[in-house]
């Protein structure tokens, strides 16, 4: 016998893209959301979800809005224990407090705390879906995976691979990097809801030998994501240039080694040149816009405007933890305040859908992940738009949907996350 809950509130659903004419025209608003076993059986109105299926269990949420979880399409979960430290730029900083962290992931034990004290705080902050670094230890990635597989949540995650400019006991070599990520893919893509992601960290931490090694990888395995890092600061791609003396440019150091495709996501893309915007776009890679991590460490900002009207395919990721923040209800304001300072602003409702389907589509998930609608996978966030008295006061004066939300956006944290479902399942409130 399938289980049923029916929902009720203001369920949000994407129709479109917010990027292309007018924001809300792509946006629908029904009554309830019916939820089967792990699926999103229908959508609709209320009344009628009842009536045509009265043996279900119904959650009325009243004037709240449900929708899709949170999809964080960049994140380092190794860097919880760090999060919010202070006050360098990104090579300093990974010298300072990353690499000394993900030091300790060898220990299966501490790889295993971390990974759950993770997805429980992404969890209460109404993040379903995300897309992680690991660390060079495959002790990571097993942790990582074995926590998410325990909560049937859908996730994707890679070992990191470096062999050169990082601490002694954080390097592996051309070899080690292809051999342990070969099996660790063979062991976790694809089971259950979990899925590999191919992982060098950037240019500067790979040999050209391992570039190539992680390349022939990926065409032995192209239906994988392949993730890295690409121009997030001024001084990243200086060094970059002395480096790799011959590349055309910083996207180059990739693409001659075949890291470059359609299933690729390049994290950052802040300083992009236009041979770079052009290859990307050409090859339909995914952009992932860390807004809390750029503005914390100081890297720029990102031309959503720009990349959008291009025809990227973009989302949105806390960078946790050069991101200073857990939350994508933050990320989102961060990314709206960036907008603001490139003249382009972010509308309540394409800051929600880069949240959701736009992420999704950059891990090209979003046929099952990022959206409410039938067939779906019931990954759920219930909304409460009055969450603080500051959030309450200005909710309770607005004039519509949008103008409810935005406050929400702007100052909302985990306290606004009324409700978290993964593969139909309640899982905090």
């Amino acid at each position: 016998m399938a289980q049923k809950t029916l929902l009720k509130g203001r369920v949000l659903s994407f129709t479109g893209s917010p990027f292309e004419g007018e924001p809300t025209e792509a946006v629908i608003i029904s009554g309830a959301v019916l939820v089967e076993d792990d699926r999103i059986a229908a959508v609709g109105d209320a009344e009628n979800l009842r009536a045509n299926n009265p043996e279900a269990n119904v959650v009325d949420h009243g004037q709240n809005v449900i929708m899709a979880g949170f999809v964080d399409a960049h994140v380092h979960y190794p860097q919880t224990a760090m999060i919010a430290s202070w006050g360098k730029r990104l090579i300093d900083w990974l010298n300072t407090y990353t690499f000394p962290e993900e030091m300790k992931f060898g220990d299966p034990a501490y790889a295993g705390e971390i990974a759950n004290r993770y997805l429980d705080l992404t969890a209460a902050h109404g993040t379903t879906t995300m897309c992680s670094f690991c660390t060079i230890h495959p002790e990571s990635v097993d942790a990582f995976f074995t926590a998410a597989q325990k909560r049937n949540q859908r996730v994707v995650a890679g070992k990191t691979c470096m062999d050169r400019n990082a601490p002694e006991g954080l390097r592996d070599t051309a070899q080690t990097g292809y051999d342990q990520s070969q099996a660790l893919l063979e062991n976790w893509h694809g089971v259950d809801r979990l899925s590999y992601a191919i992982t060098p960290r950037f240019s500067p931490t790979s040999t050209p030998e391992q570039l190539e090694a992680m390349g022939a990888l990926w065409a032995d395995y192209p239906h994988c994501l392949m993730q890295t890092h690409l121009s997030e600061q001024t001084d990243e791609i200086a060094w970059v240039r002395e480096l790799f003396p011959e590349a055309r440019d910083y996207l180059d150091t990739y693409e001659k080694f075949g890291l470059l495709g359609s299933n690729g996501l390049y994290g950052h893309v802040i300083h992009l040149e236009a041979r770079e915007r052009d290859r990307l776009r050409e090859v339909d890679a995914a952009l992932i816009h860390c807004p809390t991590s750029n503005t914390f460490i100081g890297s720029g900002l990102f031309d959503m405007a720009g990349l959008m009207r291009d025809g990227h395919r973009v989302g949105l990721a806390t960078d946790t933890g050069g991101g200073s923040s857990f939350s994508m209800l933050r990320t989102m304001a961060a990314a709206y305040e960036i907008g603001q300072l490139r003249g382009a602003p972010l509308h309540a409702a394409q800051l929600l859908w880069l949240s959701t389907v736009g992420s999704a589509r950059t891990l090209r998930m979003d046929d099952c992940i990022g959206n409410v609608a039938p067939g779906m996978e019931a990954d759920l966030i219930v909304l409460d738009l009055a969450s603080t008295p500051a959030i309450a006061q200005r909710e309770a004066c607005a004039e519509n949907l949008w103008e409810a939300i935005f406050p929400t956006i702007m100052m909302g944290d985990d306290r606004a996350i009324a409700e978290v479902w993964i593969a139909g399942q309640r899982v905090s409130n």
